[in-house]
């Protein structure tokens, strides 16, 4: 469940004021969550900024700045836990946007820029789940899922709008949490915890 005073910082990089400001808007007006944006007009203002806040969420537009290097950028905030989000207001290469944790577009509803920022991963504190029996989060549960029904970590980065890197730190997560480290065992705690079906599962 969202806990609804959480304070999520989200940066929004991106060299058009129209766009900044009308998303910096939209995202105040998300329900269950308190969004603090911060506009972000230029990379000198983004570098700046990154060195007295580091906010929970990235959002840029992948052609910011000429084009805004997000293998580097991941690989220099890896251990913040800052998550990147594409911003996307005309054709992008899918490749590209494979490399971010999920992709928001100018022609997205509310509802669907909602479940997309509180989807996504390590804004840990929005995404626990109420029960301690219940470690899984949302999120963990649908890759479980995936996972037991047999898809590649490739299939489930596409299914589930993800890049490949978060699926596979999203599997770490799993492992670690309930101390299964087989497709079998997953299978099983799937299958018990009502996850999924018998006749869903690939081979049974």
């Amino acid at each position: 469940m969202v806990k609804t005073n959480e304070i999520v910082r989200v940066a929004i990089a991106d060299s058009s004021i129209i766009i900044r400001s009308g998303l910096a808007m939209v995202l105040k007006r998300l329900p269950h969550l308190k969004i603090q944006p911060i506009e972000i007009l230029s990379p000198t203002v983004l570098t700046d900024i990154f060195k007295t806040q580091l906010p929970d969420v990235l959002i840029v537009n992948p052609s910011f700045g000429h084009f805004f290097d997000i293998d580097a950028f991941v690989e220099k905030y890896k251990e913040s836990g800052i998550r990147v989000v594409a911003l996307v207001s005309g054709f992008t290469d899918s490749s590209l946007l494979a490399k971010y944790d999920a992709s928001i577009s100018i022609f997205d509803d509310l509802d669907t820029i909602n479940e997309k920022i509180v989807g996504l991963k390590n804004l840990a504190k929005i995404e626990e789940e109420e029960s301690e029996q219940d470690v899984l989060s949302q999120r963990e549960k649908e890759i479980v899922v995936c996972v037991v029904k047999g898809l590649t970590n490739k299939e489930i980065a596409e299914k589930l709008f993800l890049s490949i890197h978060t699926v596979i730190t999203h599997r770490k997560n799993i492992s670690k949490k309930l101390q299964i480290h087989s497709v079998s065992g997953l299978t099983i705690y799937a299958i018990v915890n009502k996850l999924i079906e018998l006749s869903e599962v690939k081979d049974l």
